[in-house]
This record gives structure tokens, sequence and C-alpha cells, in this order.
């Protein structure tokens, strides 16, 4: 379990430094598990999560989430999200030093550009420093949220558990060990704690990628966190990975990349595969297609923001069959589509979706997807009725 931190800490803005057996359960004879009672081991960590976490990515956003506002109000939304969690037995939050605010929109635009023409931006890294200071300065950001939420809770209940995932930014000008291990001490300024339960690669450097795997070793043996993985790795890059921390006899523990019923890329690209084979955990990002699988959202009711640009009218029409399908398997089990699409993640093994939570109800919603299983016939059925429709575009350094 994380230990807690007090007082004043410095803390850095992307460099700069500054203080602050799989069977059908009738309805009528299903039994309720708390989730925390179904724990599995991380990969070859000795980490234990809960099969179903919570993502943050939401949590102080005005980006892409919350229709490019963050209030009052969509806070203490996203802290009854965290109790609600917890009250029923998710204890896995997995956030990231870049979710928050403005700063991750114009960061993820820099990085497609420096992965289109890295030569134009070469000699531009102080500038963007800038940049990126200006705009964090003023943002909430997710894991000082997250942070929050557990000190808040451990005042009223100090015996609970909470396991916590953040990810490292490859930052272009970010070079060597040393940039992971600043920028992990860093996060663990603004969420409060001596110890983080998972740190990630979020996703492949441009370059430097060997010495960021030698900062995630460092940080295992320094005791700044229980275990270690990345995110949207391929399959060469995981291979490569699990191999480095090999050798310093440290087990890669979880690849976190998109993946859900219709957009099961890592099942065709070889990463679930090689998960499989290497003992490494899937960690599912995306799992309900960023609401699209809830069934919430019809050709007259598209998704606000940059989401409605992906999950368009078009594509919702031609996902109705198979949000028909889930609704109708839902009802035999008293779950809902958001249940369902959840367990069939779950019923490919070796995998822990983290779903997003911006509020209780959804956050209680989640955890009824644990605790019963999906036939085999239900989870094939779906997956063909799936094939059907083309997937949308996912996030580029998946290919990198």
């Amino acid at each position: 379990m994380a230990m807690h931190l007090s007082g004043v800490c410095c803390s850095t803005v992307f460099g700069y430094r500054r203080v602050s057996t799989i069977r059908a359960v009738a309805s009528e004879d299903f039994a309720t598990v708390k989730t925390g009672e179904e724990k599995v081991k991380l990969g070859g960590s000795d980490l234990k999560v809960t099969r179903v976490g919570i993502g943050a990515w939401s949590w102080g956003d005005n980006s892409y989430w919350n229709n490019f506002e963050w209030d009052d109000g969509k806070m203490k939304a996203a802290k009854a999200a965290f109790d609600t969690s917890i009250d029923n037995g998710i204890t896995l939050f997995d956030t990231a030093e870049v979710y928050g605010s403005t700063v991750r929109r114009i960061f993820i635009n820099l990085l497609f550009l420096l992965h289109l023409m890295p030569g134009i931006f070469s000699n531009a890294h102080n500038t963007y420093h800038c940049i990126f200071l200006q705009l964090s300065l003023g943002a909430v950001n997710s894991e000082t949220l997250l942070g929050r939420f557990i000190r808040e809770r451990k005042e009223r209940d100090p015996k609970v558990e909470v396991a916590v995932a953040t990810k490292f930014a490859a930052l272009p000008w970010r070079l060597g060990r040393q940039s992971v291990l600043t920028a992990l001490k860093d996060s663990l300024c603004r969420l409060g704690l001596s110890s983080v339960e998972l740190y990630q690669l979020h996703w492949p450097g441009v370059w430097g990628n060997e010495g960021y795997l030698d900062g995630l070793g460092d940080a295992v043996e320094q005791g700044l966190v229980k275990a270690v993985g990345v995110s949207n790795y391929s399959e060469k890059r995981l291979r490569d990975a699990y191999e480095k921390l090999k050798k310093r006899g440290i087990p890669l523990a979880s690849n976190q990349v998109n993946y859900s019923l219709i957009y099961r890329a890592p099942e065709e690209n070889g990463v679930k595969p090689t998960c499989d084979e290497l003992g490494i955990t899937l960690i599912a990002y995306s799992p309900i297609a960023q609401g699209a699988l809830t069934g919430k959202y019809t050709p007259e009711n598209t998704p606000t923001g940059p989401r409605g640009r992906i999950y368009t009218r078009e594509f919702l029409t031609k996902l109705q069959p198979l949000l028909n399908r889930i609704n109708e398997i839902g009802e035999g089990y008293n779950k809902t589509p958001t249940q369902v699409v959840l367990n069939w993640l779950i019923a490919q093994e070796n995998v822990v979706p983290i779903p997003g939570a911006k509020t209780a109800e959804q956050a209680a919603e989640f955890a009824g997807a644990v605790g019963w299983r999906l036939t085999d016939e239900q989870v094939n059925e779906l997956r063909s009725l799936a094939s059907e429709i083309q997937p949308v575009i996912g996030f580029p350094v998946e290919k990198l």
C-alpha cells in the first residue's frame, strides 16, 4: 500500500522545477461478489490488483472530456466516483502526469508533429518547455486530484488500501534514466505518496527508450514503485522491454493499450498473444469505447466534444445491431450493456479493464462487471457481431 507524505515539495512541469470455468448465471441465482474479493496478480510481479480498475483521464481535464470545462461540480462528482469505487471494492486507479486541463491537447499535437516531422523541431525544445510551463501552471492535474481524494478518504478510513498506477510522459527532450526518476518523484509529490504500486511508460519515445527502461528498473530498486509497465507498446517493443528488464530480474508487469469489443487491434497486431506468452497483464484503456458501447449514445444522440468526431452518427448507426444484442444478453443476467462489455474483456483472460468514472453511478455500475461470467458461446457471438464493424482509428503511437 502506498504511504502518504505531507508538507511542501518541489515538482517539475515537464522539465522546469517549481514549488508546490465460464458458465451462464441466471439473474435469480446471481450472488454479488465485491470486486475487491477478486484480485489478480499483475504479470510476473507480486502486485495484486482488482479485476477492474478506474481510469482517471477525465479528472481535471478540459480538453477532451467534460465539454471543455472543469468546475467544482465536476470535482465533487469525481470525488464521489472515487469513494463509490472504494465502497464497491475497486481499489486500482490509473492516472498520468499529463492528465488534466488543456496541457494534454497541446502535448498530443506536439507529439504527432514530432513523429511526422522531427527535423523541424530538433532545435526548439526550450521553446516547448516554456509553452508547457505556461499551460500547466493553471491546470487541475489528475494526479493532484487523486492524491487529494486518497488523503481525504484515509482521514475517515485509515486502513483503506488504494493501488495507484501512474505514467511517465516520453517527451522528446527527456533523455536518460534520470528523467524517469525525476518525473516519478514529481508524480509522487503531486500524489502526496512515498511510492506507487505501478509506474508505466505512457508511450514509446521517439528516442531514448533504453534509458527509460533503465529508469524503470532503478525505480523498482530504489523502492519507489512495486511494479513497472509500459503503455501503447507494439509487440516488438514489448518483447525488447521484457528482455531488458528481465536481465535485472525485474518483471515487466503490464502493457496498457486501447482494447474493447469494437477495438481489438491488440489481438490482431500480436500484442495480446505476446502478453499471454510472456505473462504480462494487458491493461485495457477505453474498454467501453469512450461510452459508445454503453448504449447511451445513438445516431440521434452522438457524444459531445471531440468524441463526436470519432463516434459519428454513421458509426453509431452501424453499431446498433451489436448494442441490441449486448442489451439482450445483459437482460438475461440482470446486467447493463456496460457490465456486459467489461465482462467480455475479463473473459479474454489476463486483461484488467480500466473504464473512466466521472460519477458515482458509473463507478457503481463498473463494479457489477465482476462476480459472474458470460458463456463461451456469448463471448464468441459478440466477437463475431463486432467483427462486422470497421473499428475507429486508435492512438498513432501504437505503431511507433
